[in-house]
């Protein structure tokens, strides 16, 4: 068989292990969804060997979609990591048979505490299945390594464990802006910053008063370096004042002119609550480089220039 044709009847095991999957989803995994959406505490997975690899990619999936979650390598449970499972949780076992040796000790110690113990096997008929509150036992599909070494079976495992986690997740309305608090570095992440976590505020806001001369307007440009000022009545934003119009009244006597002459009125502003890209849009759309941020009554709490944005890497 040439190295194509083994990757493609690799594929296709795996193929089938996943229809096969889906096929025997029943009331039995709307009942794990339940539970553990009710525990108090965490999921717990725990595992050996590749299942022990799976676990642990099942346990950073959960804890990335909003259900808590932690993985607990089988053979450092029984040598003090048993104390990381608490009565509040709920533990998964997931492995090949159901036998091995190494989970003995975290089913004796869920059924002691009366810990909720929910067994991801392929075997039917062994302590680990026996002994669970809920057994998952995957469908029969061989695996695809001729020496019988665990692949298709890993991959029903990982996909079922995502099947659970997003399961979960829509059961507790986990958004696209939670998942992003947990990858702030991530480009979902940087997606779903807000521009109230970028904006400058409070002493570095460059505003004057409406009735302020071009002496205070240059002042205030000059050293709070965004190139512009907001113009402010009664702490409202009504206008903004750029090198562009302090150019557009050349012609004008400048040195008696107040804010409220020389300012663009009602400017672009942005709400501290909307997405950073969706400012960088506005100030692409409207050929601009800053964007006073403002409350419900117009009031300025912020300054956006395209440089945060550009630093924190919204493109």
């Amino acid at each position: 068989m040439s190295p194509l044709d083994t990757a493609r009847h690799v594929l296709d095991l795996e193929i089938e292990g996943l229809h096969a999957v889906r096929d025997a989803l029943d009331e039995q995994f709307v009942a794990l969804v339940e539970l553990l959406h009710n525990i108090k505490g965490r999921v717990v997975i725990t595992g050996i060997g590749k299942s022990g690899h799976i676990g642990r990619k099942i346990a950073a999936t959960l804890a990335s979609t909003g259900t808590p979650a932690s993985f607990v390598h089988a053979s450092e449970a029984s040598h003090g990591d048993l104390g990381m499972i608490t009565q509040d949780d709920a533990v998964i076992c997931l492995s090949n048979s159901g036998e091995t040796i190494e989970l003995s000790d975290v089913i004796h110690y869920c059924a002691r505490f009366d810990i909720p113990l929910i067994a991801l096997v392929r075997r039917q008929g062994s302590l680990l299945v026996e002994t669970a509150n809920i057994a998952v036992v995957l469908p029969e599909v061989p695996e695809a390594s001729p020496t019988g070494a665990p692949t298709t079976s890993s991959t029903m495992m990982l996909a079922y464990g995502d099947a659970l986690a997003i399961a979960l997740l829509n059961k507790r309305g986990f958004t696209k802006e939670d998942f992003g608090k947990f990858h702030p570095g991530g480009k979902l992440g940087q997606a779903l910053l807000r521009v109230e976590s970028l904006m400058h505020a409070a002493e570095e806001l460059p505003l004057v008063a409406k009735d302020r001369p071009l002496s205070d307007v240059l002042l205030t440009m000059t050293s709070k370096h965004f190139g512009c000022a907001g113009v402010v009545d009664q702490n409202r934003l009504i206008g903004i004042i750029t090198d562009g119009d302090l150019r557009r009244h050349m012609s004008s006597n400048l040195l008696e002119a107040t804010a409220e002459r020389i300012m663009s009125p009602d400017p672009v502003t942005v709400s501290p609550q909307a997405l950073a890209g969706e400012a960088l849009g506005i100030m692409n759309q409207k050929n601009i480089t800053c964007l006073f941020v403002v409350d419900a009554d117009s009031n300025p709490i912020g300054i956006l220039h395209i440089h945060d944005l550009l630093r924190a890497g919204i493109r």
